[in-house]
């Protein structure tokens, strides 16, 4: 059978790998799996509870909890009798619930913990909210699956059949860099495309494979992804959370995952950090392999001299980066916002191959991955268009798109659709280029701004050169309107410390260590080293350190780590205009 809509891929799975672990979770210090079967069991019965307490086809339910097998049974019980999912991030604010709650129209709430379901509760009004973990002042999501036990499937069976293709599935809102979320409306087969297209190129083997999921389900990359991983009979293993992530790693050995490239950045930074801890001959290997690494292209020649020399580095010092990831780790997948090049090419020097892709929640994600080979990889680039997504780039350099993936539009918002979904063209946004089918980003084009020379910036080309650094954690360009480029930046600290052991200097505090004259004219040394790859009207000319990371919590950064300028800017307005006083 081929699936032909979402919840098709459950009959499927049974039918060609029949798992015995589909989907996993940590629970009281032990993996608690689910086969297959167990999967459509329990997915069935959630579908005929749903149905027995008066729930419509077109009908919308949020979903907000981290990743766990209990998300999967109600989005699959819900695209069963064609009831429309609304995910959301558990860590956005109470005033972001109300917001979606009242503008998707919804009827009923499934939150995952305590804090989750206090923010909603307060903003839910009349709405009944089941949750995942015995609480208080909510139903129980095992007592709610009770009601669908001993119904008649039939009726299940005959809601499924009046599914087709074409119907939404979910509303997804985008957490959005600048004002209100838009709720972007995504059909079963607009997702399913996307799910078949990645499936084609993923390289780990069918049917007897591991991954671990920690990227949020309800972001429409990681979903599309268990997804793909569901019809590859892949067993899906929930980390509990990323800080036991590398714990995680070892107990499951994945053979694939997805990630963003704020994680690998820090986990490149950590093992950055472990080897200056190292002493002696330990250490100078350590530098002599990063620095090897860090010249190596996956598709081209490197010579019978550096093939011998990496082949004696992945011995002796990144064999040690392989078992940190579980040591079977065969692809992954880098996507959300750009992946610094020198860290593919790191990676894949180490035998960890990095797959850096492209896509838009508008476009279910996926409109280019790279292929995991050596011959098709390129460096700088974020791969190939996947099977059946049509690309162009406008006369001002805009990527446009035109396949099955791209959405219906967004939900109660007809303006703004018509805005970006033009004569068939999904207008992304984003600056890039084409070569054949190979595609490249340069930049947002709603972040690229003029300085008042006329001079145009693109920041998040810059940005990502900058944080090449050792020293630099996370760096936003300023300039617009203004008479040169300007930078606030958040130290690595890590970086910072192992600096001012090496150089002899005490280290107190974070705070009193970016004031101190000799640690701003490091900083600046390490800009001018970078500005060198920089025209002259794009080089930073003036920059501030700051005390504390910018957060998914505090406001700075979206639930998938990208920049929110407009936010920085107004929290740091006093700063940005010091940088501008003579």
């Amino acid at each position: 059978m081929k699936p032909s809509r979402l919840f098709d891929l459950i009959p499927y799975q049974i039918a060609t790998y029949d798992k015995e672990i589909a989907l996993s979770k940590k629970e009281n210090g032990a993996w608690k799996s689910f086969s297959t079967r167990d999967v459509k069991e329990i997915s069935d019965n959630l579908s005929l509870a749903f149905l027995k307490t008066g729930v419509k086809s077109g009908d919308k339910i949020a979903i907000i909890s981290n990743n766990c097998p209990e998300w999967n049974f109600v989005d699959i019980a819900l695209q069963q009798i064609g009831a429309v999912s609304v995910p959301m991030y558990p860590t956005i604010t109470s005033a972001d619930y109300e917001y979606i709650f009242e503008h998707a129209e919804v009827k009923m709430i499934f939150v995952g913990d305590q804090i989750i379901h206090e923010k909603a509760k307060v903003v839910s009004g009349d709405r009944l909210i089941y949750s995942f973990e015995k609480l208080e002042g909510t139903i129980f999501w095992e007592d709610f699956l009770a009601i669908g036990v001993n119904e008649d499937i039939l009726g299940l069976e005959n809601a499924k059949e009046q599914v087709n293709p074409d119907d939404l599935f979910t509303i997804i809102y985008t957490s959005g860099t600048t004002g209100r979320p838009k709720g972007v409306m995504l059909s079963h087969s607009n997702v399913l495309s996307n799910v078949l297209a990645i499936a084609a190129i993923m390289t780990p083997a069918y049917g007897t494979s591991r991954v671990l999921s920690f990227l949020p389900l309800c972001h429409i990359y990681e979903r599309t992804g268990s997804f793909c991983f569901m019809y590859l009979g892949f067993s899906i293993y929930y980390a509990e959370s990323l800080e036991l992530l590398g714990e995680n790693m070892k107990e499951v050995k994945p053979h694939a995952f997805n990630t963003v490239p704020r994680l690998l950045e820090k986990i490149y930074d950590k093992i950055v950090a472990k080897g200056y801890e190292l002493t002696g001959i330990k250490k100078s290997l350590f530098f002599w392999a990063l620095n090897l690494g860090l010249q190596y292209d996956p598709a081209k020649t490197m010579g019978s001299w550096y093939d011998f020399q990496l082949k004696l580095a992945n011995k002796l010092i990144f064999s040690k980066w392989r078992e940190a990831l579980g040591g079977e780790v065969m692809q992954i997948n880098s996507g959300a916002s750009a992946l610094q090049p020198r860290l593919a090419r790191v990676f894949w020097a180490a035998g960890i191959k990095v797959c850096e892709g492209y896509g838009l929640t508008e476009t279910s994600p996926v409109v280019s991955a790279s292929i995991c080979t050596h011959k098709e990889m390129r460096i700088g680039w974020v791969g190939k268009l996947v099977q059946d997504v049509e690309v162009k780039i406008a006369e001002d350099g805009e990527i446009l798109v035109q396949g099955p993936n791209v959405m219906q539009g967004y939900y109660r918002e007809p303006d703004m659709t018509a805005e970006v979904l033009q004569n068939g063209w999904f207008h992304t946004g984003d600056i890039g280029e084409l070569d054949g089918q190979f595609l490249k980003i340069t930049d947002r084009k709603k972040e690229m701004f003029k300085t008042s020379g006329g001079k145009y910036i693109a920041p998040q080309l810059m940005e990502n050169k900058f944080k090449e650094s050792s020293l630099i954690d996370q760096l936003l360009i300023l300039g617009e309107n203004r008479n040169y480029p300007t930078a606030l930046i958040v130290p690595s600290f890590e970086g910072l410390k192992e600096y001012c052991k090496h150089k002899d200097i005490p280290y107190t505090t974070d705070e009193e260590m970016i004031k101190k004259p000799e640690i701003i004219e490091k900083f600046d040394r390490e800009l001018e080293q970078a500005n060198k790859y920089f025209g002259k009207w794009e080089q930073i000319k003036r920059f501030k350190l700051l005390p504390k990371s910018w957060g998914i919590e505090s406001g700075e950064l979206t639930p998938t780590m990208k920049l929110k300028r407009k936010v920085i800017h107004q929290k740091f307005e006093k700063e940005i205009n010091n940088l501008y006083q003579d």
